[in-house]
């Protein structure tokens, strides 16, 4: 919750993307509103191919919308937010909800907030991964940048393209 995925959605979607945040009544986080249903945006690659993009709410108790999601998806973003209290074990709860979904799709891990924060590192995210033997791309983003949020997309897609995942 709160590391940026509606925030992302709109730097990159060509058209205002629809979002479902509503007023946050959850006391353990600051911010004022937060997604309940799914973000969806849209953009178009240079060769013509429609990017769509859906993000999800944070927390587990919206865990059925990942699986949802997760269903029909080409790829997988998952954006941490290095300033909660422990984000790697805000990591191990997506790896270990999209365990199955991982073994074949491609996914590009985010981290925003690093500077700001710096622990946990880069480094550490790996060897986090590494734990869950997972070998996936670890960026610094900030999800306000647009050229952030497509390196992230661009890495799915260069995990597609390389034949890494699917058939």
């Amino acid at each position: 919750m709160g590391a940026g995925k509606t925030t992302a959605i709109g730097t990159v979607s060509e058209e205002a993307p629809i979002v479902t945040d509503v007023f946050n009544n959850d006391s353990s986080h600051s911010k004022t509103f937060t997604t309940v249903g799914l973000d969806f945006g849209q953009f178009t690659l240079d060769n013509g191919d429609r990017i769509r993009m859906f993000g999800t709410p944070g927390q587990s108790r919206f865990d059925f919308l990942w699986k949802i999601l997760a269903k029909n998806a080409i790829g997988m973003v998952i954006l941490a937010d290095n300033s909660r209290p422990d984000p790697l074990a805000d990591l191990r709860i997506y790896l270990e909800a999209f365990a199955e979904d991982l073994d074949i799709m491609p996914c590009t891990i985010g981290v925003g907030r690093l500077a700001e924060h710096p622990t946990p590192s880069l480094d550490d995210y790996i060897d986090e991964l590494a734990r869950h033997d997972r070998m996936l791309p670890v960026l610094e983003v900030d999800v306000r940048e647009r050229q952030d949020v497509l390196l992230l997309i661009d890495t799915l897609l260069a995990q597609l393209e390389a034949g890494m995942f699917g058939d």
